[in-house]
């Protein structure tokens, strides 16, 4: 099994800032890239930033300039600090990872935290 628990979302006034963890843990030999995705309302779920192993990033381009995505490789857990945040930036986000385990290389996902940002 593996899980992915993600911590940091809430409510925050627009301009405000808040930051996601993520900590990947369970039957894991490797993990290549880590990720966040979000879900608005109504609209399917997309990417927001991710990051590989070698720290290669790459941003969706409504969130460049104002959002960072880190990772600390030695605990399998990958950060995102959303600074100047907007309204359209609620949504559920969600942890991702593609790892390697005995199942092969597959994508996993965490249960989501929630995000919303009022005007």
């Amino acid at each position: 099994q593996v899980q992915l628990v993600e911590s940091g979302g809430g409510l925050v006034q627009a301009g405000g800032s808040l930051k996601l963890s993520c900590a990947a843990s369970g039957n894991i030999f490797s993990i290549n890239a880590m990720g966040w995705f979000r879900q608005p309302p109504g609209t399917q779920r997309e990417l927001v930033a991710r990051i590989t192993t070698g720290s290669i990033t790459n941003y969706a381009d409504s969130v460049k300039g104002r959002f960072t995505i880190s990772r600390d490789n030695a605990k399998n857990t990958v950060y995102l600090e959303m600074n100047r945040l907007e309204p359209e930036d609620s949504g559920v986000y969600y942890c991702n990872a593609y790892l390697f385990n005995n199942r092969g290389w597959n994508d996993y996902w965490g249960q989501g935290t929630q995000v919303t940002v009022s005007s």
